[in-house]
């Protein structure tokens, strides 16, 4: 599939432009979906053929505050970091945002809730997870690596949990135990997502991996102590020379190499 020719109009001037034209420069081609409601944008790296391993990359949480009593009126990602790696990864990789990211914050059923206090919310959830069923049944797509870098580790988990193709869950920097997470940061809770923390341990099957950098001074690998001692070694944790956004790019290569899709 060839990449977009142009950034669309609707984008020029804003920070789903310069999202959009990164895409673009890397040779990502451009998609939506519909699922539970919502538009979801994608990008892939190539037409999957079928019968393959599909990796499936969900990015942070963006910029849903502008300051901390001031909800931000697009969410979207400035930093195109996930973009870049899933850029260096395997083939087929595709990108897959959130509902009322990428120019759909007006779209009907958005509200600033779902980028705030629900951005893991049952909704937000339930259409990712029906996007990626979509696309395992039109694709015919074999299993699912998902690769979520920040908060978007935190949906990763809920779609492992849900979704039966997913046999690898790869987190980068996640803030999993959501309540340890806003308490570190003095945030108000997230009232109405979902915590891994407090959920159920991660269905078998599922090969997990879990990304912390050294230097992380937001998501330290300490505030998913909790969650190591009540999931024990399924919850596989390791650490790299990374901040929260810096170094990932220089690791990354040679983190794929190390995982097992078996």
């Amino acid at each position: 599939m060839a990449g977009c020719a142009a950034v669309p109009d609707r984008f020029e001037g804003r920070s789903e432009g310069r999202f959009e034209a990164r895409a673009q420069a890397l040779g990502l081609a451009p998609g939506w979906i519909d699922a539970g409601g919502y538009r979801l944008r994608l990008f892939r790296n190539r037409t999957i053929s079928p019968g393959v391993r599909l990796y499936l990359y969900l990015d942070g949480d963006g910029l849903p505050w502008l300051t901390r009593t001031k909800v931000a009126a697009d969410p979207t990602p400035h930093n195109p970091l996930v973009l870049e790696l899933l850029a260096q990864g395997p083939a087929p990789a595709l990108y897959l945002g959130r509902p009322c990211y990428h120019g759909e914050q007006d779209a009907a059923g958005c509200s600033p809730w779902l980028w705030t206090a629900g951005r893991y919310s049952e909704p937000v959830i339930a259409a990712m997870a029906a996007a990626l069923e979509r696309l395992i049944a039109t694709e015919s797509i074999a299993q699912v690596t998902v690769i979520g870098y920040s908060g978007g580790g935190v949906i990763g988990w809920h779609l492992a949990q849900r979704v039966p193709e997913v046999d690898q869950l790869v987190t980068l920097a996640a803030n999993l135990d959501l309540q340890a997470w806003s308490l570190r940061h003095r945030y108000s809770p997230l009232i109405g997502s979902l915590d891994p923390a407090t959920g159920a341990p991660m269905r078998s099957g599922v090969q997990q991996l879990h990304l912390f950098g050294r230097q992380d001074r937001n998501t330290p690998a300490a505030l998913t102590a909790a969650m190591q001692a009540r999931f024990g070694p399924a919850f596989r944790r390791q650490l790299v020379e990374a901040g929260h956004a810096e170094g990932w790019l220089e690791h990354w290569p040679a983190l794929l190499n190390a995982l097992d899709p078996s």
